[in-house]
Protein backbone atom coordinates (compact mmCIF):
# COMPACT_ATOMS: atom_id res chain seq x y z
CA UNK A 1 0.00 0.00 0.00
CA UNK A 2 2.80 2.29 1.14
CA UNK A 3 4.80 2.02 -2.46
CA UNK A 4 0.98 2.14 -4.02
CA UNK A 5 0.44 5.39 -1.98
CA UNK A 6 3.80 6.84 -3.58
CA UNK A 7 3.28 5.64 -7.43
CA UNK A 8 -0.41 5.80 -7.38
CA UNK A 9 -2.36 2.41 -8.53
CA UNK A 10 -4.46 1.42 -12.04
CA UNK A 11 -7.17 3.98 -12.52
CA UNK A 12 -6.69 5.39 -8.86
CA UNK A 13 -9.05 2.45 -7.60
CA UNK A 14 -8.17 0.39 -4.96
CA UNK A 15 -10.06 -3.12 -5.01
CA UNK A 16 -8.41 -5.54 -2.37
CA UNK A 17 -8.53 -3.81 1.06
CA UNK A 18 -10.82 -5.81 3.73
CA UNK A 19 -7.93 -7.90 4.36
CA UNK A 20 -5.63 -5.69 5.78
CA UNK A 21 -8.87 -4.61 7.61
CA UNK A 22 -9.13 -7.76 9.45
CA UNK A 23 -5.32 -8.58 9.47
CA UNK A 24 -4.14 -9.29 13.32
CA UNK A 25 -1.78 -6.58 13.22
CA UNK A 26 -4.20 -3.81 11.99
CA UNK A 27 -6.70 -4.64 14.81
CA UNK A 28 -4.30 -4.71 17.22
CA UNK A 29 -2.68 -1.30 16.46
CA UNK A 30 -6.09 -0.19 16.30
CA UNK A 31 -6.69 -1.66 19.96
CA UNK A 32 -3.70 -0.10 21.35
CA UNK A 33 -4.83 3.13 20.03
CA UNK A 34 -8.60 3.29 21.37
CA UNK A 35 -7.10 1.35 25.10
CA UNK A 36 -4.69 4.79 25.08
CA UNK A 37 -7.74 7.22 24.04
CA UNK A 38 -9.81 5.31 27.28
CA UNK A 39 -13.57 6.39 26.99
CA UNK A 40 -16.79 5.71 28.04
CA UNK A 41 -18.73 2.34 27.13
CA UNK A 42 -21.15 1.99 24.37
CA UNK A 43 -24.69 0.48 24.18
CA UNK A 44 -22.90 -3.11 25.22
CA UNK A 45 -21.81 -1.83 28.74
CA UNK A 46 -18.07 -2.90 27.84
CA UNK A 47 -15.34 -1.04 28.99
CA UNK A 48 -11.89 -0.29 27.77
CA UNK A 49 -10.57 -2.33 30.71
CA UNK A 50 -13.49 -5.26 30.56
CA UNK A 51 -12.04 -5.46 26.70
CA UNK A 52 -8.67 -5.61 27.84
CA UNK A 53 -8.38 -8.48 30.26
CA UNK A 54 -9.91 -10.66 27.03
CA UNK A 55 -8.66 -8.88 24.30
CA UNK A 56 -6.73 -11.05 22.68
CA UNK A 57 -9.86 -13.43 22.25
CA UNK A 58 -12.37 -10.59 21.12
CA UNK A 59 -9.66 -9.63 18.67
CA UNK A 60 -9.49 -12.67 17.09
CA UNK A 61 -13.39 -12.98 16.96
CA UNK A 62 -14.15 -9.80 15.38
CA UNK A 63 -11.40 -10.50 12.51
CA UNK A 64 -13.25 -13.85 12.13
CA UNK A 65 -16.67 -11.62 11.77
CA UNK A 66 -15.08 -8.88 9.41
CA UNK A 67 -13.46 -12.40 7.48
CA UNK A 68 -16.43 -13.70 7.35
CA UNK A 69 -18.56 -11.06 6.69
CA UNK A 70 -20.68 -10.90 9.52
CA UNK A 71 -19.22 -7.97 11.72
CA UNK A 72 -22.44 -5.68 12.37
CA UNK A 73 -21.56 -2.79 14.60
CA UNK A 74 -23.61 -1.60 17.30
CA UNK A 75 -25.74 1.85 17.48
CA UNK A 76 -24.27 4.75 18.95
CA UNK A 77 -24.52 5.60 22.54
CA UNK A 78 -26.07 9.19 22.24
CA UNK A 79 -27.13 11.88 24.99
CA UNK A 80 -27.91 15.42 24.26
CA UNK A 81 -25.83 17.85 25.99
CA UNK A 82 -26.93 21.73 26.41
CA UNK A 83 -24.92 24.52 24.20
CA UNK A 84 -23.65 27.22 26.45
CA UNK A 85 -25.45 30.37 26.31
CA UNK A 86 -27.88 28.54 23.90
CA UNK A 87 -31.49 27.07 24.48
CA UNK A 88 -29.41 24.52 21.46
CA UNK A 89 -28.49 21.05 22.56
CA UNK A 90 -25.57 19.35 21.05
CA UNK A 91 -25.39 15.33 20.29
CA UNK A 92 -22.49 13.11 22.42
CA UNK A 93 -21.99 10.05 21.05
CA UNK A 94 -20.36 7.13 22.57
CA UNK A 95 -19.54 3.77 20.30
CA UNK A 96 -18.95 0.51 21.78
CA UNK A 97 -15.21 -0.26 22.15
CA UNK A 98 -15.55 -3.18 20.28
CA UNK A 99 -16.78 -1.17 17.32
CA UNK A 100 -14.14 1.79 18.19
CA UNK A 101 -11.56 -0.86 17.12
CA UNK A 102 -12.82 -1.74 13.95
CA UNK A 103 -13.73 1.60 13.32
CA UNK A 104 -10.02 2.93 13.71
CA UNK A 105 -8.41 -0.24 11.67
CA UNK A 106 -11.11 0.72 8.79
CA UNK A 107 -9.35 4.37 9.20
CA UNK A 108 -6.15 3.28 9.12
CA UNK A 109 -6.34 1.26 5.93
CA UNK A 110 -8.32 4.14 3.92
CA UNK A 111 -7.35 7.24 5.45
CA UNK A 112 -4.04 7.04 3.31
CA UNK A 113 -5.87 6.61 0.07
CA UNK A 114 -7.55 9.70 0.93
CA UNK A 115 -5.37 11.85 2.56
CA UNK A 116 -3.03 11.53 -0.22
CA UNK A 117 -5.69 13.50 -2.77
CA UNK A 118 -6.91 15.92 0.46
CA UNK A 119 -6.88 19.63 -0.62
CA UNK A 120 -3.79 21.62 1.58
CA UNK A 121 -6.69 23.93 2.46
CA UNK A 122 -8.15 21.40 5.22
CA UNK A 123 -6.89 21.11 8.44
CA UNK A 124 -8.72 18.80 10.43
CA UNK A 125 -8.32 15.63 11.79
CA UNK A 126 -5.39 15.12 9.42
CA UNK A 127 -1.71 13.58 10.19
CA UNK A 128 1.07 16.45 10.80
CA UNK A 129 -2.00 18.75 10.64
CA UNK A 130 -3.84 21.17 13.21
CA UNK A 131 -5.74 23.46 15.06
CA UNK A 132 -2.18 25.64 15.06
CA UNK A 133 -1.96 25.44 11.89
CA UNK A 134 -5.12 26.43 10.67
CA UNK A 135 -5.21 29.47 12.95
CA UNK A 136 -1.42 30.61 11.52
CA UNK A 137 -2.74 30.34 8.42
CA UNK A 138 -6.15 32.61 8.91
CA UNK A 139 -3.91 35.51 10.81
CA UNK A 140 -1.13 35.34 7.80
CA UNK A 141 -4.19 35.74 5.74
CA UNK A 142 -5.17 38.41 7.57
CA UNK A 143 -1.77 40.36 7.85
CA UNK A 144 -1.49 39.70 4.60
CA UNK A 145 -4.30 42.48 3.36
CA UNK A 146 -7.12 39.39 3.31
CA UNK A 147 -9.82 41.50 5.29
CA UNK A 148 -13.46 40.39 4.23
CA UNK A 149 -14.14 37.48 5.92
CA UNK A 150 -16.82 34.94 5.03
CA UNK A 151 -17.46 33.10 8.02
CA UNK A 152 -19.48 30.15 7.29
CA UNK A 153 -21.74 27.99 9.31
CA UNK A 154 -23.33 24.66 8.25
CA UNK A 155 -26.46 23.43 10.06
CA UNK A 156 -26.17 20.34 12.25
CA UNK A 157 -23.04 18.96 9.35
CA UNK A 158 -22.13 15.98 10.85
CA UNK A 159 -25.93 14.60 11.15
CA UNK A 160 -26.89 16.16 7.95
CA UNK A 161 -24.73 14.59 5.02
CA UNK A 162 -27.07 12.51 2.59
CA UNK A 163 -25.26 8.73 2.72
CA UNK A 164 -25.96 7.98 -0.65
CA UNK A 165 -24.09 10.86 -2.15
CA UNK A 166 -21.16 10.42 0.72
CA UNK A 167 -21.05 6.61 -0.66
CA UNK A 168 -20.38 7.66 -4.26
CA UNK A 169 -17.61 10.02 -3.30
CA UNK A 170 -16.08 7.11 -1.00
CA UNK A 171 -16.71 4.52 -4.18
CA UNK A 172 -14.79 6.94 -6.31
CA UNK A 173 -11.41 5.32 -4.80
CA UNK A 174 -12.61 2.17 -2.97
CA UNK A 175 -13.88 -0.59 -4.97
CA UNK A 176 -13.70 -3.37 -2.54
CA UNK A 177 -17.13 -4.14 -2.21
CA UNK A 178 -16.45 -5.50 1.74
CA UNK A 179 -14.89 -2.17 2.48
CA UNK A 180 -18.19 -0.40 1.18
CA UNK A 181 -20.24 -3.05 2.96
CA UNK A 182 -18.54 -1.91 6.47
CA UNK A 183 -18.47 1.69 5.49
CA UNK A 184 -22.30 1.36 5.21
CA UNK A 185 -23.06 -0.67 8.32
CA UNK A 186 -21.48 2.11 10.46
CA UNK A 187 -23.16 4.99 8.90
CA UNK A 188 -26.02 3.09 8.94
CA UNK A 189 -25.86 1.73 12.78
CA UNK A 190 -27.99 4.95 13.70
CA UNK A 191 -28.31 6.06 17.41
CA UNK A 192 -29.48 4.70 20.78
CA UNK A 193 -30.21 7.65 23.25
CA UNK A 194 -32.85 9.30 25.37
CA UNK A 195 -34.74 10.48 22.59
CA UNK A 196 -34.96 7.66 19.80
CA UNK A 197 -33.35 4.82 17.93
CA UNK A 198 -32.46 2.79 15.22
CA UNK A 199 -31.04 2.70 11.79
CA UNK A 200 -29.68 6.50 10.73
CA UNK A 201 -30.82 7.55 7.18
CA UNK A 202 -28.61 10.45 7.40
CA UNK A 203 -25.26 11.73 8.66
CA UNK A 204 -21.99 10.75 10.71
CA UNK A 205 -22.36 9.81 13.48
CA UNK A 206 -20.70 12.40 15.66
CA UNK A 207 -18.41 10.17 18.18
CA UNK A 208 -17.39 7.48 15.56
CA UNK A 209 -14.47 7.05 14.77
CA UNK A 210 -13.98 7.21 10.90
CA UNK A 211 -16.79 10.26 10.98
CA UNK A 212 -14.12 12.63 11.03
CA UNK A 213 -12.64 10.93 7.86
CA UNK A 214 -15.98 10.95 5.93
CA UNK A 215 -16.83 14.75 7.04
CA UNK A 216 -13.19 15.52 5.22
CA UNK A 217 -14.41 13.27 2.26
CA UNK A 218 -17.56 15.05 2.04
CA UNK A 219 -16.06 18.65 1.61
CA UNK A 220 -13.32 18.07 -0.44
CA UNK A 221 -14.51 18.90 -3.11
CA UNK A 222 -15.53 22.42 -1.93
CA UNK A 223 -12.37 22.68 -1.02
CA UNK A 224 -11.10 22.13 -4.60
CA UNK A 225 -13.74 24.21 -6.22
CA UNK A 226 -12.67 27.29 -4.01
CA UNK A 227 -9.18 26.67 -4.72
CA UNK A 228 -9.94 26.54 -8.50
CA UNK A 229 -12.30 29.57 -8.06
CA UNK A 230 -8.75 31.27 -6.34
CA UNK A 231 -10.45 31.91 -3.40
CA UNK A 232 -8.98 31.62 0.27
CA UNK A 233 -10.54 29.31 2.46
CA UNK A 234 -9.60 27.95 5.34
CA UNK A 235 -11.25 24.90 6.76
CA UNK A 236 -11.02 22.30 10.04
CA UNK A 237 -14.00 20.30 9.73
CA UNK A 238 -16.96 22.00 9.05
CA UNK A 239 -15.38 24.86 11.10
CA UNK A 240 -14.28 27.11 7.88
CA UNK A 241 -13.61 30.70 6.60
CA UNK A 242 -12.73 32.27 3.41
CA UNK A 243 -10.63 35.24 3.32
CA UNK A 244 -10.98 38.21 0.62
CA UNK A 245 -9.63 41.06 -0.92
CA UNK A 246 -12.58 42.79 -2.15
CA UNK A 247 -15.87 42.84 -0.26
CA UNK A 248 -17.83 41.62 -3.79
CA UNK A 249 -15.33 38.95 -4.57
CA UNK A 250 -16.48 37.73 -0.39
CA UNK A 251 -19.54 38.27 -1.48
CA UNK A 252 -19.38 36.28 -4.60
CA UNK A 253 -17.77 33.61 -2.31
CA UNK A 254 -20.67 33.37 0.23
CA UNK A 255 -23.27 32.75 -2.79
CA UNK A 256 -20.88 29.94 -4.52
CA UNK A 257 -20.48 27.78 -1.08
CA UNK A 258 -24.56 28.53 -0.72
CA UNK A 259 -24.99 26.95 -4.29
CA UNK A 260 -22.70 24.33 -3.65
CA UNK A 261 -24.17 23.39 -0.52
CA UNK A 262 -27.57 23.16 -2.13
CA UNK A 263 -26.05 20.61 -4.35
CA UNK A 264 -24.83 18.73 -1.72
CA UNK A 265 -27.59 18.76 0.47
CA UNK A 266 -26.92 20.65 3.03
CA UNK A 267 -27.87 23.98 4.16
CA UNK A 268 -25.73 27.14 6.09
CA UNK A 269 -27.15 28.47 8.93
CA UNK A 270 -28.03 31.70 7.82
CA UNK A 271 -27.96 33.43 11.41
CA UNK A 272 -24.94 32.53 11.53
CA UNK A 273 -23.18 33.06 8.37
CA UNK A 274 -21.82 36.18 7.77
CA UNK A 275 -19.70 38.85 6.05
CA UNK A 276 -16.90 40.49 8.42
CA UNK A 277 -14.98 43.69 7.39
CA UNK A 278 -12.14 42.81 9.64
CA UNK A 279 -10.61 46.36 8.67
CA UNK A 280 -12.98 47.95 10.71
CA UNK A 281 -11.93 48.79 14.59
CA UNK A 282 -14.11 46.18 16.54
CA UNK A 283 -14.62 43.96 13.58
CA UNK A 284 -14.88 39.99 14.92
CA UNK A 285 -15.42 36.71 14.22
CA UNK A 286 -14.99 33.10 15.80
CA UNK A 287 -12.84 30.24 13.94
CA UNK A 288 -12.26 27.24 16.20
CA UNK A 289 -13.31 28.42 19.53
CA UNK A 290 -11.00 31.46 19.22
CA UNK A 291 -12.29 34.93 17.89
CA UNK A 292 -10.41 36.76 15.80
CA UNK A 293 -10.25 40.57 17.04
CA UNK A 294 -9.51 44.46 15.30
CA UNK A 295 -8.84 46.47 18.36
CA UNK A 296 -9.02 50.70 17.79
CA UNK A 297 -5.86 50.97 16.80
CA UNK A 298 -5.91 48.67 14.38
CA UNK A 299 -3.85 45.79 16.11
CA UNK A 300 -5.38 42.23 15.22
CA UNK A 301 -5.76 39.97 18.74
CA UNK A 302 -7.05 36.39 19.34
CA UNK A 303 -8.61 35.59 22.40
CA UNK A 304 -10.38 32.93 23.39
CA UNK A 305 -14.09 33.32 22.24
CA UNK A 306 -16.59 34.21 25.06
CA UNK A 307 -18.82 31.09 24.40
CA UNK A 308 -15.86 29.18 24.97
CA UNK A 309 -15.03 30.57 28.04
CA UNK A 310 -18.56 30.00 29.44
CA UNK A 311 -18.53 26.32 28.24
CA UNK A 312 -15.52 25.77 30.56
CA UNK A 313 -16.79 27.77 33.49
CA UNK A 314 -19.85 25.61 33.67
CA UNK A 315 -17.77 23.02 33.66
CA UNK A 316 -16.10 24.14 36.47
CA UNK A 317 -18.64 25.61 38.61
CA UNK A 318 -19.99 22.12 39.82
CA UNK A 319 -16.46 21.13 40.96
CA UNK A 320 -15.81 24.36 43.00
CA UNK A 321 -19.06 24.93 44.24
CA UNK A 322 -18.56 26.84 48.08
CA UNK A 323 -20.03 24.28 49.81
CA UNK A 324 -17.83 21.49 49.13
CA UNK A 325 -16.84 18.88 51.06
CA UNK A 326 -13.96 17.90 49.69
CA UNK A 327 -10.06 19.20 50.28
CA UNK A 328 -8.30 21.73 48.24
CA UNK A 329 -5.73 19.08 47.15
CA UNK A 330 -8.80 16.60 46.11
CA UNK A 331 -10.75 19.73 44.20
CA UNK A 332 -7.44 20.39 42.17
CA UNK A 333 -6.62 17.05 41.39
CA UNK A 334 -9.88 16.71 39.64
CA UNK A 335 -9.57 20.24 37.78
CA UNK A 336 -6.40 19.69 36.50
CA UNK A 337 -7.17 17.67 33.96
CA UNK A 338 -10.01 19.27 32.49
CA UNK A 339 -7.08 22.83 32.73
CA UNK A 340 -4.71 20.69 30.97
CA UNK A 341 -6.72 20.01 28.30
CA UNK A 342 -8.79 22.68 27.60
CA UNK A 343 -4.91 24.48 27.34
CA UNK A 344 -3.97 22.27 24.60
CA UNK A 345 -6.58 23.54 22.15
CA UNK A 346 -6.81 27.34 23.56
CA UNK A 347 -3.03 28.07 24.42
CA UNK A 348 -2.66 30.09 20.97
CA UNK A 349 -5.10 32.88 22.52
CA UNK A 350 -3.49 35.69 24.02
CA UNK A 351 -2.14 36.02 27.63
CA UNK A 352 -4.80 38.04 28.58
CA UNK A 353 -7.52 35.74 28.23
CA UNK A 354 -5.60 32.73 29.49
CA UNK A 355 -5.00 35.27 32.71
CA UNK A 356 -8.67 35.39 33.18
CA UNK A 357 -9.73 32.01 33.13
CA UNK A 358 -6.90 31.62 35.54
CA UNK A 359 -8.27 34.81 37.88
CA UNK A 360 -11.60 32.94 37.86
CA UNK A 361 -11.16 29.37 39.15
CA UNK A 362 -8.76 30.92 41.93
CA UNK A 363 -11.12 33.37 42.98
CA UNK A 364 -13.57 30.24 43.13
CA UNK A 365 -10.89 28.46 45.38
CA UNK A 366 -10.75 31.09 47.48
CA UNK A 367 -14.66 31.64 47.87
CA UNK A 368 -14.74 28.13 48.73
CA UNK A 369 -11.46 28.60 51.58
CA UNK A 370 -13.44 31.85 52.59
CA UNK A 371 -16.44 29.71 53.39
CA UNK A 372 -14.56 26.98 55.33
CA UNK A 373 -13.29 29.96 57.70
CA UNK A 374 -17.34 31.06 58.30
CA UNK A 375 -17.34 34.07 56.53
CA UNK A 376 -19.79 35.47 54.26
CA UNK A 377 -19.23 36.75 50.86
CA UNK A 378 -16.90 37.34 48.10
CA UNK A 379 -13.21 36.95 48.14
CA UNK A 380 -11.41 40.60 49.64
CA UNK A 381 -8.11 41.95 49.03
CA UNK A 382 -7.18 40.43 52.05
CA UNK A 383 -8.00 36.99 51.24
CA UNK A 384 -5.55 37.47 47.63
CA UNK A 385 -3.11 38.14 50.34
CA UNK A 386 -3.43 35.24 52.40
CA UNK A 387 -4.50 32.93 49.92
CA UNK A 388 -2.32 34.45 46.38
CA UNK A 389 -1.20 32.79 43.53
CA UNK A 390 1.84 30.89 44.71
CA UNK A 391 -0.30 29.44 47.13
CA UNK A 392 -2.36 27.55 44.61
CA UNK A 393 0.76 26.86 42.85
CA UNK A 394 2.18 25.23 46.13
CA UNK A 395 -1.07 23.03 46.01
CA UNK A 396 -0.54 21.91 42.28
CA UNK A 397 -3.02 23.79 40.50
CA UNK A 398 -2.61 23.88 36.81
CA UNK A 399 -1.84 27.82 35.31
CA UNK A 400 -2.31 28.31 32.09
CA UNK A 401 -0.18 31.39 31.83
CA UNK A 402 2.63 29.64 33.65
CA UNK A 403 2.15 26.87 30.99
CA UNK A 404 2.24 29.38 27.97
CA UNK A 405 5.27 30.94 29.50
CA UNK A 406 7.21 27.78 30.10
CA UNK A 407 6.05 26.56 26.51
CA UNK A 408 7.02 29.61 25.00
CA UNK A 409 10.64 30.05 27.11
CA UNK A 410 11.05 26.20 25.83
CA UNK A 411 10.93 27.44 22.46
CA UNK A 412 12.91 30.21 22.65
CA UNK A 413 15.50 28.02 23.88
CA UNK A 414 15.06 25.54 20.87
CA UNK A 415 15.47 28.21 18.65
CA UNK A 416 19.02 29.42 20.33
CA UNK A 417 20.46 26.19 20.52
Amino acid sequence: MLVALEEGVKGNMWFSLIDKVYSGRTLGLAWEKVRSNAGACGVDGITVGQFAKDSHNRLLAVSEQIRRGTYQPGPVKRAWIPKPGSTERRPLGVPAVVDRVVGTALGMVIGPIFERDFAPQSYGFRPGRGCRDALRRVEQLLRGGCHHVVDIDIRGYFDAIPHDRLMALVGQKIADGRVMGLIGAFLKAGVMGEDWGGQAERGTPQGGVISPLLANIYLDPLDWRMAREGLEMVRYADDMVVLCREPETALVALEKIRAWMREAGLELHEGKTRVVDMAQAGAHFDFLGYRFWRGKAGKLRRFIRPKSQRKLRERLKGLTRRANGRSLSAIIAVVNPILRGWYGHFKHASGKSLGQVDGWLRARLRAILRKRQHRRGRSTATDHHRWDNRYFADHGLFCLLQARATELASLRLGVTR
